[in-house]
């Protein structure tokens, strides 16, 4: 979530949750909006996080390109700005304008569902094609200067009923949204306080604004504010149960993403100044430092296909019902690169299903010439390699190949380089 809303909370509480032994290496990313060079043109680039290594990839989207259409999710046609900017002074056109603090990845469609800090609109990414849609009707309906924050979403997820979960900063709407061809809103209403929170409630600005939301396999919602507070809310019941505050932070940290990782424990990265990656346990709501491998990005939203596992369900659940894969973007599933087509001459691998070990990514043009070969060193299942294109390499259709330690090919796929 953005960093300077004043507000963020983790948790301490006494939630028990069950501690399993899924084999879910294949699921250890998320996408995450963070800042750019520098750390000076706010929320909007896109990422993508290895929660097992803690690299994050080169930007996969530019929020800000002036460039990228996008178009409406009803009729797939061009979208039209209304007007050159909104009330708050902000243009509709580029991606992320204004800043994202709310994300969700819809791992059953290939979308990346999102909306701007200060747009009160519905848009969702297809990762497989890179195309921008808008869903062209308001999302909480309230007035664009709202001065309680009330139009302001900081919180999202795709729950375990399938559809997308939304809640705005000061928890006067939760929002649901269908995730089909047509997606349908539907305003839930206030979230209430459980009887239990006494203090702590989820409308106060001063300990439960901002933040992150996760879902889990039973139903609930959990909110992470930036004041690091955690907070579960039943969907059905729209009740909000504060559960404490997560430990082990430094002074300075607050929670702005939250995902949930292979080993069903929660990551959380910052936007603040000391901004820096966590790993949340959900027995007991203690955070310890997970190493950063290359550029640590300021982060404003996490979010990946993974349920929480509560250990509430009876029956035994097929892992992919409680884990959701990547999308794949290309054909096999062993690897997958994004974006395709290539935009800034650089591009990302997924590892996915391939052992660890040392590949060789090999780029060729059309007339079979060699324009990049890198060796790339895998520490497992999932992981994730920036490709750097040199600037002087034309557009146009390349192949990429992927061969192993034996020189044999284990992947090839074609990308277009604009």
């Amino acid at each position: 979530m953005r960093k300077h809303l004043p507000f963020l909370s983790v948790f301490s509480g006494t939630l028990l949750l069950a501690t399993t032994s899924f084999a879910q290496a294949d699921n250890n990313f998320a996408y995450a909006i963070t800042d750019g060079t520098n750390q000076t043109n706010g929320w909007m680039q896109l990422r993508v996080l290895n929660m097992g290594t803690g690299t994050y990839s080169g930007p996969l989207i530019n929020g800000m390109a002036t460039e990228q259409l996008a178009f409406d999710a009803f009729t797939k046609k061009k979208y039209v700005a209304g007007a050159p900017v909104n009330q708050m002074g902000y243009p509709e056109q580029p991606a992320f304008s204004s800043g994202v603090a709310a994300l969700a990845f819809d791992q059953k469609n290939g979308r990346i569902w999102y909306t701007p800090m200060f747009i009160d609109q519905l848009r969702y990414i297809d990762m497989k094609t890179q195309q921008v849609f808008y869903v062209t009707v308001p999302f909480t309906g309230r007035p664009v200067k709202s001065t309680d924050q009330g139009n302001i979403v900081t919180r999202m997820v795709i729950a375990s009923d399938g559809n997308g979960y939304a809640m705005t900063n000061d928890g006067s709407q939760l929002i649901r949204f269908s995730t089909g061809k047509k997606p349908v809103i539907t305003d839930l209403g206030r979230i209430a306080d459980d009887q239990s929170n006494k203090e702590i409630s989820i409308h106060s600005s001063c300990s439960s604004y901002g933040g992150d939301m996760i879902a889990d396999d039973d139903g609930n919602l959990y909110v992470f504010s930036a004041r690091n507070q955690v907070f579960r809310i039943n969907t059905e019941t729209k009740i909000a149960t504060h559960l404490g505050m997560v430990s082990g932070l430094p002074n300075g940290f607050s929670i702005n993403g939250a995902a949930v990782n292979a080993e069903n424990k929660i990551v959380v990265a910052s936007a603040a100044a000391s901004a820096s990656l966590f790993t949340v346990d959900p027995k007991s709501w203690k955070a310890s430092p997970l190493q950063v491998n290359g550029t640590l990005w300021h982060t404003s939203d996490l979010a990946n296909g993974n349920l929480l596992v509560s250990g509430n369900k009876k029956e035994t659940a097929p892992i992919e019902l409680m884990r959701s894969k990547p999308v794949t973007i290309t054909e096999n599933n062993q690897v997958s690169i994004f974006p395709n087509p290539v935009t800034d001459h650089q591009f990302v691998i997924r590892f996915g299903q391939l052992d660890a070990g040392s590949y060789t990514v090999q780029v060729t043009d059309v007339m079979g010439r060699q324009v990049l070969q890198q060796q790339v060193n895998t520490s497992g299942m999932n992981h994730v390699q920036s490709i750097s294109l040199s600037k002087a390499i034309a557009r146009g259709v390349y192949l990429v190949k992927v061969l192993d330690v034996n020189g044999n090919s284990t992947y090839q796929s074609k990308i277009v380089v604009q």
